[in-house]
């Protein structure tokens, strides 16, 4: 692809809002995973508790995310989004205040986490789904990459930027740099302006349109098989990568190392984006599916034992083969299914990015 090609959809006003508004966003978010992890370990020095905390978040994201799908598919999706970012900018502000102020308890980040994951569920599925309306269908790879690269870049900065801030002032404040971000990520989105949809001619019920996205899962063959082989394969990601990784790092590489290698995974997603900025990626499944393969090699050097050179290269590689699975995956939901029935279709993408 031409450069002018590459940077084509940041010629789409709506496009360039949404674009700064996840950019924000991301940008407290980055250091959020890393600072709530050792928020979790001042409170319970276990990584049992840590998993508590981490399941308590995720779980319910995959039970509501269909109910999320349905709300994207009915409502207008950026007032969704504004919504939902307010909510999270109230819980991660309490969380934030909590650790700030030590009267944080583990049964506390419990709940507010689980409130954070029904929020997310509910309106992750409007964000998935906005990218077609955004930009001319042959732009869809351009604009998905350009996101992914400024992803990318702030993951690159974020974790160690977090990290730096767990150590010197603890980890409360990067909770709070989050919290502020989902609010400005608001406001920036208030700026991006969708045609409403066609009134659909006869409203079915909620159950009825949630039927009608299980018949469209189950009946998309490589839409099934693909999500089903991943809702295991991300299980252990999980609890080997995120809730074992932290204690791990905190006994034999510390905070700041586990901060380097979460950057060195970030820019392997980067130096990925930069590739596919000028390369059509044909059959993006097949090559996501290969490329995918390669984070198991991080996980086996986390297990064996954590050095840090070893990890950050294979971190690096990780991030390259996540970032070609994920562009690959947005691709073939946004290209072949209709926009529609595309929130509702993209549960799946909770449980396959990693």
């Amino acid at each position: 692809m031409a450069r002018g090609t590459a940077f084509a959809p940041m010629r789409e006003t709506n496009f360039r809002w949404y674009f700064w508004a996840q950019l924000v966003n991301m940008a407290g978010s980055t250091m959020a995973g890393v600072a709530l992890a050792f928020a979790v370990l001042e409170v319970s020095d276990s990584a049992s508790a840590l998993g508590i905390v981490l399941a308590a978040n995720s779980i319910p994201m995959v039970l509501f995310v269909l109910f999320g799908g349905v709300i994207a598919d009915r409502l207008p999706r950026v007032l969704l989004l504004q919504v939902g970012n307010a909510v999270l900018t109230l819980t991660q502000g309490a969380v934030a205040v909590l650790v700030i102020t030590g009267t944080a308890e583990l049964w506390m980040m419990v709940v507010l986490e689980a409130v954070n994951g029904v929020t997310l569920a509910l309106t992750f599925p409007a964000l998935a789904a906005l990218m077609p309306q955004l930009v001319p269908r042959g732009q869809l790879q351009q604009a998905n990459v350009l996101q992914s690269m400024s992803r990318g870049a702030l993951r690159v900065l974020g974790p160690t930027a977090g990290a730096l801030l767990v150590v010197t002032v603890g980890p409360g404040w990067a909770l709070a740099v989050d919290a502020l971000t989902w609010a400005v990520s608001a406001l920036l989105l208030a700026k991006v302006t969708i045609p409403a949809r066609p009134p659909v001619e006869q409203r079915v019920s909620t159950f009825e349109e949630l039927r009608e996205g299980w018949t469209l899962f189950a009946g998309t063959t490589w839409l099934w098989v693909i999500v089903l082989a991943f809702s295991l394969l991300n299980a252990i990601h999980m609890g080997a990568w995120f809730t074992l990784g932290p204690p791990l790092a905190k006994d034999t590489i510390g905070e700041e190392g586990w901060g380097i290698v979460l950057s060195a995974e970030s820019l392997g997603l980067v130096a990925m984006t930069v590739v596919m900025l000028r390369r059509r990626l044909e059959r993006p499944l097949v090559h996501g599916m290969v490329a995918i393969s390669v984070v198991g090699l991080s996980l086996l050097l986390l297990g064996a034992h954590p050095v840090l050179l070893p990890l950050v290269l294979a971190a690096f590689l990780a991030g390259a083969g996540i970032e070609l699975f994920s562009l690959g995956w947005n691709l073939a939901m946004q290209e072949h299914i209709s926009e529609r029935m595309l929130s509702r279709a993209l549960f799946g993408k909770l449980i396959l990015v990693p």
